[in-house]
């Protein structure tokens, strides 16, 4: 199987399985939702912090020099400042209930279309920046290129999941949801196609770019994801989520030693 092909199917994966899978899990009993949703993120955590430092940040360190190594740790620094500010114009937010503050209103409030547009165009944004991240891991490594899409389709589950909550409280039908967030899920496709071809002639820059996605994962895990685990503070809860939190970061050190 060529490289393109590699990098097309766990694209496709990473986007459109996600989002079927969150589907399923949006349209299933309200009470297996409630149970199982803060598990997913807590799992989705460790995946993203796992493949940041375990595989996305040695991969990029790997044989630099000391004047690489500083300008690849400025590059993970304005990465982070870059997706705050992201955040910040609501492009890159990151639901994971009904009531995100970011997206929409109360669930009792008026329906609200304009906000199921914004969730739709930030998700494309999103899906199109994974895509070139997928892309770039893939041209680094293939081995490297399936853990970040197993990170990747780890976070967008319960990411897809919010995503659908605020569609349908912005009074989206179920199906229009489901339609629209596979159409926007297909940027995942477009940005890594668009990598493949513009990265294709300067491998310089893949280090830089590898950083990048470490401070995506990064950022996510750490400013979307773990504030809300901190909802519950009952001992068990905590157990719970530092469990799945080290079962995340388990799963992506077994795949990535796996596959080496």
């Amino acid at each position: 199987m060529s490289l393109l092909t590699w990098i097309l199917v766990f694209s496709l994966a990473g986007g459109v399985a996600s989002v079927l899978a969150a589907a399923a899990f949006m349209f299933a009993a309200d009470r297996w939702q409630a149970r199982l949703l803060p598990h997913l993120v807590s799992f989705a955590i460790g995946a993203l912090l796992g493949a940041a430092f375990l595989a996305l940040l040695p991969h990029a360190f790997a044989g630099a020099d000391e004047a690489t190594v500083h300008r690849l740790g400025l590059a993970v620094l304005l990465g982070l400042l870059g997706f705050f500010l992201l955040e910040k114009t609501v492009l890159w937010r990151h639901c994971h209930a009904a009531d995100c503050e970011a997206h929409a209103p109360a669930p009792d409030a008026p329906a609200q279309p304009a906000a199921g547009i914004l969730v739709l165009v930030g998700d494309a944004v999103h899906n199109l920046v994974d895509g070139v991240l997928i892309a770039a891991a893939f041209m680094t490594d293939v081995h490297l290129g399936i853990v970040t899409a197993l990170a990747v389709a780890a976070h967008e589950i319960p990411q897809e999941v919010g995503d659908f909550a605020v569609l349908l409280h912005s009074g989206f039908s179920r199906r229009r949801a489901l339609f629209y967030n596979v159409l926007s899920s297909l940027t995942t496709v477009a940005g890594a196609v668009a990598a493949w071809y513009g990265l294709a002639g300067v491998r310089a820059v893949l280090p830089y770019v590898l950083a990048v996605a470490a401070a995506s994962f990064i950022y996510i895990a750490v400013a979307d994801l773990i504030p809300g685990l901190h909802r519950r503070l009952e001992w068990r809860a905590t157990l719970q989520q530092i469990s799945l939190i080290l079962l995340g970061v388990g799963v992506i050190f077994a795949a990535h030693s796996t596959l080496h």
